[in-house]
């Protein structure tokens, strides 16, 4: 994301001026966008025009509009974010009030306005444009017959291929359908592999399976790369590592993040930062429980008590429509700041990120027992949506 200017007064109202410059980039201006801010950007309109003779006519026109933003439509998979409103500002093709939907694009410029920018937000502007946030892991979830190649982005898990093949099972004595299947499947998701993942930007690629199954593809996959002189996998092949998961689906990706040896080599990620976190809120909540809560009441209470070590929180929560209920998780958010803690904004598109939301997306690990907060914690945990 490139920012191109800022204009935010100390009452923290104006504007920003950005270009998505990768597909991740809408993910982000997705979070960025709400319903009451006004977008102005380049877009497409038909419009309709009368001849000298009477006769009627129309046209597509490229003209800049802004709007005021009712709705907000984000597709995950093809990274597309379309924004409808209202139109506020004069224009010669379209009259004021009227309804349009802009698409925003990867390389076109947009610029957002809102009345009240939130800690978060600026957050994640600075985020967006930093360059050292970039796509640099890959994953490959398999078991026989099943593959997942995912991309796992700092704010995302992205799925670009899914590889099914029926593998019939082993016979006594006539193995050859069975094994002749099993190749056809190990070729399908090399293809998908050299297609999807970029060895110039990716620096590790995780394969991950149940039993010797990644074993084996992988002594598959350089042994073909020998036998066709594929360069492109030979030099990259110190990048793939093997680990273990439960099974071929996407769910499962979360295991392979949690290995240890994982973890060392993607350290430096956000999302091994975001597992780790969700998995040692686990082990407080099952060996110590006074030190681990969930649910938004019993979390700003133990914030109160400034007991707060880690808040986890997923950044779903920051989309709420509510400006009240909004301003209260970002409240939550600076404070645990001010007190000192650490605090971890989860994407909801990540594997971990689905996983706290099942926990009401917001959950904290403390600094010291909070024996009092447990006695409500069921109840309070019940009333979170």
């Amino acid at each position: 994301m490139k920012l191109v200017r800022k204009d935010i007064e100390k009452d923290n109202a104006g504007q920003v001026t950005l270009v998505p410059e990768e597909p991740e980039d809408m993910w982000h201006t997705y979070n960025l966008v709400q319903v009451g801010d006004s977008l102005r950007a380049s877009t497409i309109r038909k419009v309709q025009t009368e001849s000298s003779t009477g006769s009627v006519g129309s046209n597509r026109v490229r003209t800049t509009l802004t709007l005021c933003v009712e709705a907000i439509d984000f597709d995950s998979q093809a990274c597309q974010l379309r924004v409808k409103g209202t139109n506020i500002q004069e224009n010669e093709y379209v009259k004021m009030g009227a309804y349009h939907t802009i698409e925003l694009e990867p390389n076109r410029q947009f610029t957002l306005a809102k009345k009240q920018w939130d800690s978060v937000v600026l957050e994640r502007i600075e985020q967006a444009c930093d360059p050292a946030w970039s796509a640099d892991v890959a994953a490959v979830v398999m078991q026989e017959g099943l593959a997942h190649i995912c991309l796992v982005t700092p704010s995302m898990t992205l799925t670009r291929a899914k590889v099914e093949v029926n593998i019939p099972r082993k016979r006594k004595g006539n193995c050859s359908q069975h094994d002749r299947a099993l190749e056809r499947f190990y070729e399908q998701v090399v293809q998908a592999i050299q297609r999807h993942i970029n060895f110039d930007v990716v620096k590790c690629i995780l394969v991950a399976s149940p039993g010797f199954v990644r074993e084996q593809f992988c002594d598959y996959m350089f042994q073909q790369a020998v036998k066709t002189d594929n360069k492109v996998l030979l030099e990259n092949r110190s990048k793939f590592l093997q680990v273990h998961a439960s099974s071929g689906h996407k769910y499962s990706l979360k295991e392979a993040l949690c290995d240890p040896s994982v973890a060392s080599r993607l350290s430096d990620t956000k999302a091994a930062g975001e597992v780790k976190a969700l998995d040692d809120f686990y082990k407080m909540l099952q060996h110590e429980p006074d030190r681990a809560f969930y649910g938004l009441k019993q979390v700003e209470k133990a914030n109160e008590a400034m007991a707060i070590d880690t808040l986890l929180i997923s950044d779903e929560l920051f989309r709420h429509q509510d400006v009240a209920t909004r301003s209260r998780y970002v409240k939550l958010v600076d404070s645990v700041k001010e007190n000192a803690g650490t605090v971890r904004i989860f994407s909801s598109l990540h594997v971990s990120g689905e996983q706290l939301s099942q926990l009401t997306g917001v959950a904290a690990i403390l600094r010291f027992p909070v024996p009092e907060l447990s006695d409500q914690e069921d109840d309070s945990s019940s009333e979170e949506d």
